[in-house]
C-alpha cells in the first residue's frame, strides 16, 4: 500500500500546539470504484459506502500511524449534535452526531466527507478544538453555531476556523428549496443579502442554482462571531485526481478532517 497523502491545512493563526490534516483519496489500499481514480489503491475511510471492512480498516490504521490518537469516527447523519470526541472509542457504542470537540491533548476530533464541507475549529488560546460536518442541510439547521456553542462551553476563547475540502460552487447544483430555506433562516436584511450572493442562477436551468457552500458558511460562522476563517479552496467534485465525490461518482470513498491538540 502506498503512502497516504494528506493536506496540512494552510491556516496561518492556528495554535502551535493543535495539529490538523486532511485526507485525499491517494495512498490507501481500497479498489474501484473507491481507489485513487489512477490505477491504484484508494485511501477510503468510511465504513459505510460499500467498501471491504477489512480494506477501509487497513486505511484507517495507515492514517492513525500519523496521528496522536485515534480519530474518534462518528456517525453522521446531517443533524447538529455535538459531542466530546474523548467519549468516542473503539470500545464505545457508536456515536451519532455531525460535530465533536475536545480540549484534551492526543484526542483527535474527525470528519468524514465527498461533499460535504469539513470544517476544523481551533481557539487561538490553543485550548480547545473541533470538527464539524456540514452539508447544506446541516448548515442550515445549525451544525456550525452548535459547535461553536459547545467549543465555547468547554472555555474556548476567540475562534478561528479552516473548511476543509468540499464541493465548490462551480459544481454544486441545488433547486430553490435550497436557497428558500437559508433565506427563511436569514438574520436581517444584510445576512439575506449574503444568502442570495451565494446562490448565482444556474444559466439555462430555470429553478436551479449554483451554491457556495463556502460562502454560507462564512456567513453563518460571522454570525456566531468567528470572524477568521481560512480555506475553501479545495473543490471535491472538479478534481477527481485527489478527491472523493459523492454528487460526481455517486458510489465512492470518503475523505477525512482532523483536528487535535498536541500539549
Amino acid at each position: 500500500m502506498a503512502s497516504a497523502e494528506l493536506i496540512t491545512p494552510d491556516w496561518p493563526d492556528a495554535p502551535a500546539n493543535v495539529g490538523a490534516l486532511a485526507s485525499t483519496r491517494r495512498g490507501g489500499a481500497s479498489a474501484g470504484p473507491y481507489d485513487d481514480g489512477a490505477g491504484g489503491g484508494g485511501l477510503n475511510l468510511g465504513l459505510h459506502v460499500g467498501d471491504d471492512a477489512d480494506t477501509v480498516r487497513c486505511n484507517r490504521a495507515a492514517v492513525r500511524a500519523l496521528l496522536p490518537g485515534a480519530p474518534a469516527w462518528i456517525s453522521q447523519v446531517h443533524g447538529v449534535a455535538v459531542v466530546d470526541a474523548a467519549s468516542v472509542g473503539p470500545d464505545q457504542p457508536v456515536r451519532v452526531a455531525d460535530a465533536s470537540i475536545a480540549s484534551a491533548p492526543g484526542v483527535v476530533c474527525a470528519v468524514l466527507t465527498a461533499d460535504c464541507l469539513p470544517v476544523l475549529f481551533a481557539d487561538l488560546a490553543g485550548t480547545v478544538v473541533g470538527a464539524a460536518h456540514a452539508g447544506w442541510r446541516g448548515l442550515a439547521a445549525g451544525v456550525l453555531s452548535a459547535t461553536v456553542a459547545a467549543m465555547r462551553a468547554a472555555g474556548a476563547g476567540e475562534l478561528t476556523a479552516w473548511l476543509g475540502p468540499a464541493i465548490g460552487p462551480a459544481r454544486f447544483e441545488v433547486g430553490a428549496e435550497v436557497r428558500d430555506e437559508f433565506l427563511a433562516g436569514a438574520r436581517g436584511a444584510v445576512e439575506a443579502a449574503q444568502v442570495r450572493a451565494a446562490f448565482a442562477p444556474f444559466a439555462g436551468r430555470p429553478g436551479k442554482y449554483l451554491a457556495d457552500m463556502n460562502a454560507l458558511a462564512r456567513c453563518l460562522l460571522a454570525r456566531d462571531g468567528v470572524t477568521r476563517v481560512w480555506g475553501g479552496a479545495h473543490c471535491t467534485a472538479s478534481d477527481s485526481a485527489r478527491f472523493y465525490s459523492y454528487r460526481r461518482d455517486g458510489v465512492t470513498g470518503r475523505q477525512a478532517s482532523m483536528i487535535w491538540l498536541t500539549a
